[in-house]
């Protein structure tokens, strides 16, 4: 299963931005993707939506599939019982955060269509 990382995104998106001597003001203007979130994304506290993502890999030439990398299946566990594993609390982890990013992508787009 592929799934897209975040420390590759962060490392690609700014080293791109360094190399080609690109502000993140810059990249803001180029992108219409707001500096702060930029700098939230550069941090790792920010995941740009899907076309936020076309846009930066449109400006910092990259590829948005090299931001996938294989990984184990994920464990997931029905809340059952107070103990879980390290692995099914990763799972659930894992799970929480699918959810918020989907949220985000709802938000974003009725955002963008005045909804």
């Amino acid at each position: 299963m592929k799934r897209l990382s975040q420390e590759k995104m962060v490392n690609i998106i700014k080293s791109s931005r360094i190399e080609k001597g690109i502000t993140q003001e810059e990249l803001s203007e180029k992108t219409g993707i707001n500096r702060q979130m930029i700098g939230r994304l550069e941090r790792k506290e920010y995941i740009p939506s899907i076309m936020q993502l076309e846009e930066l890999a449109g400006v910092l030439a990259f590829e948005i599939t090299s931001l996938f990398e294989d990984t184990e299946p994920m464990v997931y566990t029905a809340f059952r019982r107070s103990k879980m594993s390290p692995e099914e609390q990763k799972g659930v982890d894992h799970m929480f955060d699918m959810m918020m990013a989907s949220k985000q992508q709802i938000l974003l787009r009725k955002a963008l269509h005045n909804d």
